[in-house]
């Protein structure tokens, strides 16, 4: 090992009894049950409910209630206890209106600090004092830690912590106590979070799911295909700037890149109102129970729609022409398009369009943008650039994030493994290279990250796969044969719009299939599963989310609005804790205000996946690698200073170690 490296870490640990100590406090955590893990998908924006998922831990918090104080509550009582810790100052302001007299919410302060104690003293068994410690609220942390270690409470001390818990209430600090046990609960109920794709698009307020995250004490993210579109906005790609601007304009999220982000869209509406009128087509679907809008914002809303769409089709043409390797070549719509007729000639079909907004396209050269449609985009791409706010959030998920994840064992994907009919690896040729499977991925993630590194580029392959990540057939994360955004707008023929999906998605059905992927990554196929995210669970219909004897695990089933009537459920979660899996269903989340007021839940059912047949330890994760990593250098450490005399056989350390 090297001897700089050594010396250096001799620095931190200068005497022997430090690197043994240290060397017993790792192998001690090794033996200790592996953490709570937490796997959501497909967020979509859904800010409200996702905050009441990560709040309840996927009903985790709502298990350690029952399991600590069932017998003794009711089911009302235990409701209550769990909404405050859910929603501690919303809770605790309703508590103190409804309180009939001041003894009686100083007797409530009294009993419910007493019962929080218990819960984080419950909730955090399974760790290290040092881990409890950093979860606990700063300013409390002498207080709740006399709290939690009791000794001598019947006899000697008994006044004693009395005493504390009166002086807190009298000193008008028990409300924050309160707050600040009910978010360590929150925090010791999951130790770790996975983000299987798509924070962002569709719903409002993707930006507040990402400052969550960015302040969540462990997390990691696997992109999704809407968040490869962001992420290539910001790299520089203007046909992925195109598409996002144009998806929040059929959703009504416009605010989010204007107000949120700050990013000037005043030259894209004069644009849009120069050139385009009403169109049906192109009006925003509206969520039930969102703010109304007046007539002229929803026109001009339509008129931004079709001026971006527009301009979206005009920039696809270059890339699939620069691009063979892309197979894009039956996607250059507007060059199919016979103007005189309104028609159009598509696999073979001539197809009449309705809803046409083509008044900036050349007919002999659909591809050309105006100088207003190019001046917009290059004004656009440099505000996108230049937001602190949308810097910070694509750094953050750029840092935290990948195209896949081995993680304990288990494969994280957020779309497929793209594969052909007969269940072998589908390969893609780029730059006169065959790739399949893991070695694909690997790709992909190559130039994702190549073209976020240089983002003063917009034209090369690596912004160009940036797009492809989103909409081409061999992508891992859209998993079809082609997006037919395009056909929805114009043709009335639903046939057209149907979208192929790869053959993943009938085969992950198949065990031996699932097994093949898990071994292509090198995971073991006897005890790893593929989680996975990206397509509607279809429950209404009898979908099951678990798939292929266990193997595959879908836990999108809904987070969005736009897809609630499909599926009949509000999401899936995952739980993987030292017992096993389990898979939570979702019911639709009404409000906050709600599960205040009524005590309700969201959750429906859990359905066990996977029960380990040993409780598993954390020697068996990915930390438990890490640690013994550091085991290993610990003992050379020790091993470095002996060969060096610092220490005598049998003897005590020297006074330098």
């Amino acid at each position: 090992m090297d001897t700089k490296y050594l010396d250096l870490l001799a620095e931190k640990y200068d005497s022997e009894e430090k690197v043994v100590t240290e060397i017993i406090n790792l192998e001690a955590i090794l033996n200790l049950p592996k953490g709570t893990e937490h796997f959501v998908s497909d967020l979509h924006g859904e800010y409200q409910a996702f905050q009441h998922v990560l709040r309840n831990g996927s009903g985790n918090v709502k298990v350690k209630i029952r399991d600590l104080f069932e017998g003794e509550w009711s089911e009302k009582e235990m409701n209550e206890f769990a909404t405050l810790v859910y929603y501690p100052e919303e809770k605790l302001q309703l508590i103190k209106n409804a309180a009939e007299n001041v003894q009686s919410l100083y007797q409530w302060y009294t009993e419910t600090i007493e019962r929080m104690i218990k819960l984080v003293s419950f909730a955090s068994s399974k760790y290290t004092r040092s881990k409890v410690r950093k979860a606990l609220p700063e300013q409390f942390v002498y207080i709740i830690e006399e709290l939690l270690y009791k000794t001598d409470e019947l006899t000697n001390k008994k006044q004693y912590y009395t005493k504390i818990v009166q002086r807190i209430i009298s000193l008008g600090q028990a409300d924050k106590l309160i707050i600040g046990l009910a978010y360590t609960i929150q925090r010791l109920v999951v130790d770790h979070l996975h983000v299987v794709g798509d924070i962002y698009d569709r719903g409002p307020e993707p930006d507040k799911i990402m400052d969550t995250l960015i302040n969540y004490h462990s997390v990691d993210i696997q992109w999704g295909n809407h968040d490869v579109l962001w992420l290539g906005a910001f790299s520089g790609s203007k046909v992925c700037l195109a598409n996002l601007i144009r998806i929040c304009a059929r959703y009504d999220n416009l605010d989010i890149i204007e107000d949120v982000y700050g990013i000037n869209l005043r030259p894209l509406l004069n644009l849009a109102e120069k050139y385009y009128d009403d169109n049906r087509a192109f009006r925003p679907k509206r969520d039930a129970g969102k703010k109304d809008i007046s007539d002229a914002e929803q026109l001009q809303i339509t008129k931004i729609h079709q001026a971006i769409a527009m301009i979206q089709f005009k920039l696809e043409i270059p890339i699939i022409k620069r691009r063979p390797d892309f197979n894009m070549s039956g996607r250059l719509l507007l060059e199919k398009i016979d103007y005189d007729r309104e028609t159009m000639r598509l696999n073979g079909k001539t197809y009449a369009l309705r809803n046409t907004c083509f008044a900036t396209v050349n007919p002999d050269q659909p591809d050309q943008l105006l100088e207003e449609e190019a001046q917009v985009m290059d004004k656009l791409l440099f505000s996108v650039q230049h937001s602190e706010k949308l810097a910070r959030h694509m750094n953050f998920l750029m840092r935290k994030g990948s195209l896949y994840l081995k993680y304990n064992g288990n494969l994280l994907i957020h779309g497929c493994i793209p594969l052909n009919e007969d269940g072998s690896m589908k390969k893609m040729v780029i730059n006169d290279k065959p790739y399949a499977g893991k070695g694909l991925l690997d790709i992909f993630e190559h130039y994702l990250r190549y073209g976020f590194a240089h983002p003063e580029v917009t034209d090369d392959l690596a912004t160009d796969m940036m797009w492809y990540l989103w909409t081409g057939e061999n992508s891992s994360l859209f998993g079809k044969k082609e997006m037919t955004t395009f056909e929805r707008y114009f043709i009335a023929d639903k046939a057209a719009h149907i979208e192929q999906k790869n053959p993943y998605y009938e085969l992950r059905e198949d065990e031996e299939i699932c097994r093949k992927i898990l071994k292509e990554f090198h995971l073991n196929p006897d005890q790893g599963h593929i989680i996975n995210g990206h397509t509607p669970v279809e429950e209404i219909n009898g979908e099951n989310p678990i798939k292929a004897h266990g193997k595959m695990i879908v836990i999108d089933g809904g987070f969005s609005k736009a897809y609630q009537s499909k599926t009949g459920i509000a999401g899936y979660t995952l739980l993987y804790n030292s017992y096993g899996m389990q898979l939570v269903a979702h019911k639709r989340f009404t409000s906050k205000e709600d599960i205040l007021l009524h005590g309700t839940d969201v959750l429906s059912v859990k359905r066990l996946v996977d029960r380990e047949l040993e409780r598993k330890k954390v020697m068996e994760t990915n930390i438990g690698k890490k640690l013994l990593q550091q085991i290993s250098v610990l003992n050379h450490l020790l091993e470095y200073r002996y060969m060096h005399g610092e220490r005598v056989p049998g003897g005590k350390s020297s006074d330098r170690f």
